[in-house]
């Protein structure tokens, strides 16, 4: 089955790679359109996944990161939409110098090729990851997670019967049905087809596949958020930032799991922020200080500095200054997105040069580390590592360069 989807896939990579932008720009419309005139079964489909979601006790987070509603379905068209409009990367010239043989050499931004995803419970990232691969010009496989099954296989339908219609391989997509973890050991192997792999979860799935591709993986990170909340820092900001980026959607990457407080904020600031959280029904994991501060908090272990909970708990601690708290955060951190909430210029700029993470904020919340929100369009992800890219994955970030080289009767002496 893999060996016939990787076939299938390597033929329609170059008619990809040659697809003219508006040609790319009236498929993606097209889905957009589509998706959202086969809503209903769309929704059928998702309901049959929450269903077994509940039943089997999945946690509220991962529910809400499962759950697919009409204006959730409206937000993917409008975000394939905007990819559309987003100029296309392939082909640019981004540089073009003259060297003393008289060669002109060049790098042209290329489509990657095929791209695999392996991801858990958000149906929307089926979208989200075509759109993008699409109008990068790459063919993309992908391998959904089981609890999302159903909402999966009705979004992919949807979308080759899209290209279907623009007269336009429907192989540019392709989902993997068979969720068992045989299946998904086996399309790590696939470099034979597969150009690069990127996987989208949690911590077990995102190192299961580090470690065991052999195709080139690009790692998107789990979220372990911190926010600092400074000596300086104005206390109802600084609580409108926590509330929003713990609550607006606890089920993401880039929610806040672990907050740090100031030791000179301590009594006026976490009593009226506990009332809050409260009020969301958040738990709080705290240190010996929050503990005697809000009495309903449960004592932090070693294991909640480091957790991403994905679900309305938070660990708390008092810190003794800014440097702690960098350390802290350095040290626990998953090098995705880290605030600061501060009135003061050099601790902002000290916390902005000494966080190793791939956005760090001031005085706002790392819910806005979002393809969308940075200008992406949609998202293939957010990659907290190092090489090829980081943080939220755009378009660019699905493409890679080759040297273009222009002679006129060159030879090499």
């Amino acid at each position: 089955m893999l060996e016939a989807i990787g076939q299938r896939a390597k033929q329609a990579e170059p008619v990809l790679r040659t697809l003219h932008t508006e040609t790319k720009n009236q498929a993606l419309r097209q889905v957009a359109e589509d998706l959202v005139k086969r809503q209903e079964e769309i929704l059928a489909a998702n309901e049959i996944d929450m269903k077994a979601g509940r039943e089997s006790g999945m946690s509220e987070g991962l529910l809400d990161r499962l759950s697919l509603t009409s204006d959730r379905i409206a937000a993917m068209a409008q975000g394939l939409c905007h990819v559309a409009d987003l100029d296309d990367p392939i082909g640019e010239i981004a540089v073009m110098k003259e060297r003393p043989s008289g060669l002109l050499i060049g790098q042209k931004r290329v489509p990657l090729g095929v791209v695999g995803i392996i991801y858990e419970a958000r149906p929307n990232v089926t979208s989200d990851a075509f759109g993008l691969c699409f109008k990068a010009g790459n063919v993309v496989i992908l391998k959904g997670g089981s609890s999302a099954i159903h909402s999966n296989k009705a979004i992919v339908s949807c979308i080759r019967n899209s290209l279907s219609k623009c007269r336009i391989t429907a192989d540019a997509i392709q989902f993997i049905e068979d969720p068992s973890r045989e299946v998904t050991a086996e399309f790590m192997k696939m470099n034979k087809y597969v150009d690069v792999l990127i996987p989208r979860g949690g911590a077990g799935l995102i190192q299961a596949v580090v470690n065991n591709s052999t195709v080139p993986v690009i790692e998107t990170g789990t979220g372990n958020c911190h926010i600092f909340v400074d000596e300086s820092a104005d206390l109802e900001m600084a609580a409108a930032i926590v509330i929003n980026a713990k609550t607006q959607r606890v089920g993401v990457c880039n929610a806040c799991e672990s907050l740090l407080v100031h030791e000179k904020l301590k009594n006026d600031f976490l009593p009226v922020l506990a009332e809050s959280l409260k009020e969301k029904h958040v738990l709080i994991h705290g240190d010996p200080q929050v503990q005697e501060l809000i009495p309903d908090a449960v004592a932090a272990t070693e294991e909640d500095w480091g957790k991403e909970y994905l679900d309305y708990e938070i660990s708390i601690k008092v810190v003794d200054s800014l440097e702690e708290a960098i350390e802290h955060i350095n040290r626990y951190n998953t090098k995705h997105s880290e605030s600061i909430v501060t009135n003061r210029y050099d601790h902002a700029q000290q916390f902005l040069n000494e966080v190793d993470a791939a956005a760090v904020y001031v005085n706002a919340s790392t819910r806005f580390t979002d393809g969308e929100e940075f200008g992406y369009g949609a998202e293939i992800g957010i990659s907290t590592q190092k090489l090829h890219v980081r943080g939220p994955m755009g378009l660019q970030a699905l493409t890679t360069t080759k040297y273009v080289i222009y002679g006129n009767g060159q030879i090499r002496l």
